[in-house]
């Protein structure tokens, strides 16, 4: 008798050993989570939270309730759009010029500072000029001696020709007297090219600016010998206030730029590198006069003041030609077209929270916007985000905008992970920590 009420105090000891580990072990396995950093398994998260293990919390589905989808909207509206075709190319002067010397010789002045602006016609070399100035002046003299012969050839044919008149000279005298008149007229001939030539040489030893430009950095110094076959030259002049942007779009492009450009001048810009800032405003001015048959484009010309000097030759900088702008159509931003197996849609948010599936037919696209041809109404709201949940006449709910995380004013930047307790909360410890936010919050 006595060890049958001693087996029955053991079964009941027992067995309240197992309750009570059991009740504590949600506590003790909430505990280790949060030490180790890992979220509420599954079956301590349904205990704590008062439903069945194995399971997941009743939906609003299961609630009699539909269960709603978190989106994003924006509205659609009908706006006048510009059509760009764009490209990448390069910065190139307007003019460029080599100053070159056009005769030999020692370069004894240079009358500009590397980098300096410089006028057309400004003196920018002078070169020893004292041989060129001797040629000259050995030409000259070459004329005065006949000249000189000239005119005492003259005076004997005027002789013969009287001696001839009255039968005391023969026509021989006379004829030779004649060929010696005209030798010396053409020898006074030549001697007027040969000072022509003379000065011309004697003028390229002074050199000038032959267009307004930029000087860059000199290539040879005073004192050295610089002749013509010099194939680097003195110094390379640069107009750059205009500058050119030489682009290529591809060819099938070149007939709507051909139809536009009949309207009048086309306005291009030069872009940044971030793709967004506007660094100058110019014009088309020259469509190149045959297609690139290795890479199938067609090279463009555009002219910008560049008063600011933002362009600089060499560099490279992209391009967007002006061909058209399309007014008042629909716009949408880009991230709300999805493409399906039959075709392209967007879900347009109707007056009871739905969405429904509209197809779609596209226009101009670009990163941030889209023109919608057909589908898409003035005032319209699409869906923007949550698409892999979604399906025509889902219920969604509009989401507010919120701030990320890392500027969230009063908070400091720490992580924010789903199913992140508090640091030693338990499973019904942070499930009653976590805000409830009321669904006229959520509106």
């Amino acid at each position: 008798m006595a060890r049958r009420h001693w087996v029955l105090v053991s079964v009941i000891i027992l067995g309240a050993a197992g309750f009570g580990a059991y009740a504590l072990r949600d506590r003790w396995l909430g505990r280790v989570e949060t030490m180790l950093g890992l979220a509420p398994t599954e079956a301590t998260a349904a205990q704590s939270s008062g439903r069945p293990a194995g399971g997941r919390r009743r939906s609003g589905r299961q609630s009699g309730q539909p269960e709603s989808v978190p989106v994003l909207v924006a509205d659609a509206k009908a706006s006048d759009v510009p059509v760009f075709i764009d490209g990448v190319g390069s910065v190139r002067p307007l003019n460029t010029v080599t100053i070159r010397p056009q005769v030999s010789g020692k370069l004894v002045e240079l009358h500009f500072d590397e980098g300096q602006d410089v006028r057309q016609g400004d003196i920018l070399v002078r070169i020893d000029d004292a041989v060129y100035r001797a040629q000259l002046d050995q030409a000259i003299g070459k004329k005065a001696q006949d000249q000189a012969l000239l005119q005492n050839a003259e005076l004997a044919l005027d002789r013969y020709q009287k001696l001839v008149q009255s039968s005391s000279g023969t026509q021989q005298q006379l004829d030779t007297a004649r060929s010696q008149v005209e030798q010396y007229r053409a020898a006074v001939q030549s001697d007027d090219a040969a000072i022509a030539s003379a000065q011309a040489s004697l003028d390229y030893t002074t050199i000038r600016a032959p267009i307004d430009g930029r000087t860059g950095i000199r290539n040879v110094d005073v004192g050295n010998i610089v002749s013509s076959s010099d194939a680097a030259g003195i110094v390379t002049l640069s107009q750059i206030k205009p500058i050119s942007v030489v682009f290529s779009i591809p060819q099938q492009q070149l007939a709507k730029v051909n139809a536009a450009s009949g309207g009048g001048q086309l306005s291009v810009e030069a872009i940044a590198g971030d793709g967004k800032s506007v660094i100058d405003n110019g014009v088309l001015a020259a469509v190149d006069n045959q297609v690139d048959a290795t890479t199938g484009t067609v090279r463009i010309k555009a002219n910008f003041p560049n008063d600011k000097l933002a362009l600089w030759p060499g560099a490279f900088v992209n391009a967007r030609l002006l061909v058209e702008t399309l007014k008042g159509v629909i716009v949408v931003p880009t991230g709300a077209v999805q493409r399906g197996p039959n075709g392209t849609f967007v879900y347009l948010l109707k007056p009871d929270q739905t969405v429904a599936m509209k197809m779609v037919k596209l226009g101009q696209q670009d990163d941030v916007q889209t023109v919608i041809a057909e589908g898409v109404a003035d005032g319209d709201k699409v869906v923007t985000t949550g698409f892999s949940r979604l399906r025509d006449g889902e219920h969604v709910e509009v989401a507010a905008s919120q701030p990320p995380p890392s500027v969230v004013p009063g908070k400091p930047n720490e992580d924010r992970r789903p199913n992140r307790r508090p640091q030693g909360a338990t499973g019904a410890e942070a499930a009653s920590a976590a805000p409830v936010v009321s669904p006229e919050a959520k509106q």
